[in-house]
């Protein structure tokens, strides 16, 4: 299908979000000859690549730049940064009244799952973190002009969460805690020699073991125990065999994650109160849990820990968008295949706005299985991080299947005449004016990338 309909019309298409799973709808949408606008809240289109995974994945990060660029600067697409659905432009408003055939909602998880634990977010910043902004302030942290939030690393940190995410959280504390601890003794080691090599490692190299660093360690809490942690999938439908040995997988992960970045673990404890001193969050409760037929069951045993502060770990979720209705966390999607809504017949969803989690890795059905060895090199527990990209191609399977989707979409679609195409793109054009977007990709793109940004 073209640009061209057989009638001689034209196909548009409103993409909201230019990070992994947009830029892949776009891309596939725009070499089918279709006109596509692509939405991004932020200056840089990188999403999760950048604001999520930690910078210690500097090869992954760089070639996904440079494979996003790749696609939002094909003919036929045009790039709207700085421009927030729901904010600057009107959801309702983009799907029906700007002209467009289709909007394919690409806009990531980007809010953090709330502690379930009742008046937990009157602590913010006060003894609680949560881990978006955490991440981004580590992945920016570095840059002279950052001006984010900012946050204290510190010992003996309590993390909640269970999953990849909140393993990067507790390796970022870790390495950063271990690294200041061998400055104070003159030894410089970089965050991304640490990362690969490992603190045992490299505590050795110096002669010095873990105990004489001084430092407890972080400590990751999970509701559930080290064979359920989702940091290798298990297929639909294998076998026993197969589900214990992928579990057994699991918990040979975390342990390697221990060994090599010396954090703690506590299974089966599920946040349950807080512990408060001074008006600040130091400590919470727990309820002790067990697992019976895959099922959270809560036990009558509690205990309370302390720690330095709490991150909180536990889940992205999409931020809600006026006009599209909610089912709990997540949109109310009537198809979740691709994120069919209520009201909105020409609307599409792809990536995490669809899975509601928040890591590239994550997808749900959507996306192939991570293997033992993916998971291995992603976590870089195999010496370094090559061949991790594979990763990506996997969280890559919805927004593929997406484009695919939209194009049957459009083929039964009326086609844009050439007034309205042009009303459209003069749209468009005002609102790449308004926020000083000239209409080159790569010179945007360079006027607005730090110097210092790694």
């Amino acid at each position: 299908m073209g640009a061209q309909s057989d009638s001689g019309g034209s196909y548009a298409v409103a993409v909201i979000g230019g990070a992994t799973a947009g830029a892949e709808v776009a891309g596939r949408l725009a070499a089918r000859g279709v006109q596509v606008t692509v939405f991004e809240q932020n200056p840089r289109p990188y999403g999760k690549i950048e604001d999520g995974l930690p910078r210690w994945h500097v090869d992954l990060r760089r070639k996904e730049y440079e494979t996003i660029g790749g696609k939002l600067t094909q003919p036929n697409v045009a790039f709207v940064p700085n421009t927030t659905v729901g904010r600057d432009v009107g959801f309702a408003e983009l799907a029906r009244d700007w002209g467009f055939n289709a909007v394919v909602l690409a806009n990531g998880a980007w809010r953090d799952r709330p502690v379930p634990v009742e008046g937990a977010d009157d602590f913010l910043d006060r003894g609680l973190v949560y881990q978006n902004p955490f991440i981004i302030w580590f992945n920016h942290s570095q840059e002279k002009d950052y001006a984010g939030p900012t946050f204290e690393l510190a010992d003996d940190v309590m993390v909640l969460g269970g999953g990849l995410a909140s393993i990067d959280v507790v390796k970022v504390l870790m390495l950063e805690t271990a690294r200041a601890k061998l400055a104070e003794r003159g030894i410089e080691v970089p965050m991304l020699e640490l990362e690969v090599k490992g603190i045992p490692r490299t505590l050795a190299k110096h002669d010095l073991a873990w105990e004489d660093l001084g430092l407890a360690g972080c400590t990751l809490y999970y509701r559930r125990r080290a064979v359920d942690m989702p940091v290798v999938e298990i297929p639909e439908g294998a076998s026993e065999e197969r589900r214990a040995k992928m579990a057994n997988a699991r918990r040979k992960l975390l342990d390697k994650a221990m060994d090599k970045y010396r954090f703690r673990f506590e299974p089966l404890s599920a946040p349950d109160g807080l512990v408060v001193e001074d008006d600040r969050l130091v400590g919470l409760r727990f309820r002790r849990t067990r697992i019976e037929d895959g099922r959270v069951i809560k036990t009558d045993e509690t205990f309370e820990r302390r720690g330095a502060y709490v991150i909180s770990s536990i889940g992205s979720i999409p931020a809600p968008l006026e006009g599209i209705p909610m089912q709990g966390e997540l949109y109310a999607f009537q198809d979740w295949d691709i994120g069919r809504l209520d009201g909105f017949p020409t609307a599409f969803a792809a990536g995490n706005v669809i899975t509601g989690k928040g890591n590239i890795v994550a997808s749900r059905k959507h996306a192939a299985m991570v293997s033992e060895l993916l998971a291995e090199r992603f976590l870089g527990l195999s010496g370094g991080h090559e061949g991790e990209e594979e990763i990506v191609d996997a969280a890559l399977a919805q927004a593929r299947a997406l484009a695919d989707a939209v194009s049957e979409h459009l083929q039964a679609a009326e086609p844009l005449d050439a007034a309205t195409l042009e009303g459209v793109l003069t749209r468009v054009r005002e609102r790449q004016e308004a926020v000083g977007y000239g209409g080159d990709y790569d010179t945007w793109i360079a006027a607005v990338t730090p110097p210092d940004l790694e």
